[in-house]
Parts: structure tokens; C-alpha cells; sequence
């Protein structure tokens, strides 16, 4: 079954039910830890937060940290 974020939804496809929210995940994440998280529609498959708090999403084989705040619809285009 494919899970779609709630951001996902909101952005790209109102009429989509999501099932889970990337903030609410973040917030409960520890600093420095990972999430094994699929979304199908942003294309990315794990959530990270930094020793700082930094936000990321990670895509790709070479688990490309790309920033929460600039994931796009396409982003998993550019790290297959």
C-alpha cells in the first residue's frame, strides 16, 4: 500500500487522504536519529534530523540528504 504525506496532499493533491504528517514526524524524532518513512509522493524513503534539528528528507541510493524545507514533487528525479 503507498503512504502520502499530509504536506503531499495539501500541495499536490487535495482529494488524496494522506497518512502521515512529515512535522508531527519530525517533532518526535530525537536529534540525530533517523526514520525509515516512505513517501510516495515526494519519492523519498527516510526522514533525518541532525544533531542541530536540521530536517531532512533522504532519497535515492546514495541516501541524498536534500533539506525538509526544499523537497519538491520531482526531487526524487534527481536522486535515482
Amino acid at each position: 500500500m503507498a503512504d502520502f504525506s499530509k504536506q503531499y496532499c495539501e500541495r499536490y493533491d487535495s482529494d488524496l487522504p494522506w497518512d502521515f504528517d512529515i512535522e508531527k514526524e519530525f517533532e518526535e524524532m530525537p536529534f540525530s536519529s533517523f526514520r525509515a518513512i516512505i513517501c510516495e509522493g515526494f519519492g523519498f524513503f527516510g526522514l533525518h534530523k541532525d544533531v542541530d534539528g536540521g530536517r531532512f528528507c533522504l532519497f535515492g541510493e546514495q541516501w541524498a540528504h536534500i533539506p525538509y524545507e526544499e523537497i519538491t514533487d520531482t526531487t526524487h528525479l534527481e536522486y535515482k
